[in-house]
């Protein structure tokens, strides 16, 4: 590991067109969240501010993959992503500059989600979905959630990420060194790392269990603090410009067996054993640690994956693309706004749930999209999101 000066970044010095498939992929990514929360409405597994779940075994198993295999990765691909550009813009701006930005574009929409579209969301809910007719003021004077950030943990968990990575810079007493780029085996050495971690981890805290009021499920936070870490490194490293398809291509066949061989597999498991659906969840046992191991080697390889592939096919700038990437934050804030609007209309249709996702899901991915366009251009608010 060779030594190095302060921290140059994959995106110094670099044509914007070089890195357009980066933000490419955060469209992508915040469509699968929309459609990921559209799912778990109507029959995979998982909570959400209204559902309305399915029966149909036809229904749920697909269900669950697509859930399951969305978890796997991509909002630890959100976290590395986003640290790519950290170090660049702490550079850039010097620290004060750069933490009076983060926490004007996190802490404005984290307070604006807790305060104002939380509620709301929640009285639609109790009003139309459970059919309690009150007023939203007689809502309000018995709320008690008023410390709800709801999808916005992400940026709350982003912003402390960020607050521990500029405290680390700043009492940095050495120079950051250089990384070689790893192979398709150390990523894969890595992810099984990550997954015995995460095993131990679910031990105390299982998926699905959650620290309130901040929403964190602690179950997935070493991939996501692995994720970041990993960004920073490669931002540091330039690991992005060393990225070759052909290098890593055998990646996209590994994640590929594993959600359509491996999945399938880790059912087979709790029929055959006859266990418990919480045991994959969590606690010390063998399910619990395949589940684990399973999901990390998906999510690595679908990470890797997905970035040489980007890099390789989706790296031409788009008019289209570049406007859904603009406003991608301001969907990814208002996305659970659409949804619970959507399925609370789509509630007296007398279809199975799971054919109301078909329609639910799309249509949410194009009007939060049509309502994150709109919002970014409105003056004050297009300077924090």
């Amino acid at each position: 590991m060779s030594a190095i000066a302060k921290e140059p970044t994959i995106l110094q010095n670099q044509p914007r067109s070089k890195v357009v498939y980066i933000d490419n992929l955060k469209v992508m990514l915040t469509a699968l969240v929309i459609l990921h929360h559209a799912c778990v409405t109507y029959g995979g597994p998982g909570s959400w501010y209204y559902s309305e779940k399915t029966e149909s075994a036809g229904a749920i198993i697909p269900m669950t993959i697509f859930v399951s295999t969305n978890q796997a990765f991509f909002m630890g691909f959100f976290f590395f992503l986003s640290a790519l550009f950290t170090p660049s813009s702490l550079d850039k701006k010097g620290a004060a500059v750069f933490v009076a930005d983060r926490l004007l574009r996190f802490g404005v929409p984290l307070l604006f989600y807790s305060f104002v579209l939380s509620p709301c969301m929640n009285y639609l809910v109790y009003y139309y979905g459970s059919n309690h007719h009150i007023t939203f003021l007689q809502f309000l004077l018995g709320y008690d959630g008023w410390i709800s950030f709801g999808v916005l943990w992400f940026v709350l968990a982003l912003l402390l990420f960020t607050g521990v990575y500029i405290l680390v810079r700043r009492f940095q007493t050495s120079e950051t060194g250089i990384w070689k780029v790893p192979s398709v085996n150390r990523i894969l050495l890595v992810s099984l790392g990550v997954g015995f971690v995460s095993f131990l981890v679910r031990i105390v805290f299982p998926v699905g269990w959650v620290l309130n009021p901040f929403g964190f499920q602690l179950g997935h936070f070493p991939q996501y603090i692995a994720m970041f870490t990993f960004g920073l490194v490669a931002a540091n490293s330039k690991w992005l410009d060393q990225l070759e398809y052909s290098r890593y291509k055998k990646t996209a066949t590994i994640m590929a067996f594993l959600i359509l061989i491996g999945f399938p597999v880790i059912y087979t498991f709790k029929f055959v054993f006859d266990s418990a659906l919480e045991w994959f969840s969590g606690g010390f046992n063998p399910e619990s640690l395949l589940y684990a191991s399973w999901e990390q080697l998906a999510g690595f390889t679908i990470c890797t994956a997905l970035l040489c592939f980007g890099k390789q096919y989706w790296n031409t700038p788009s008019v289209l693309l570049a406007k859904l990437s603009r406003c991608s934050f301001a969907v990814y804030i208002l996305h659970p706004l659409v949804l619970i609007s959507l399925s609370l209309i789509a509630k007296s249709w007398a279809i199975d749930p799971a054919f109301k996702f078909l329609i639910v899901g799309p249509l949410g991915v194009l009007l939060s999209f049509l309502l994150g366009h709109v919002v970014v251009k409105i003056p004050g608010i297009n300077k924090v999101i």
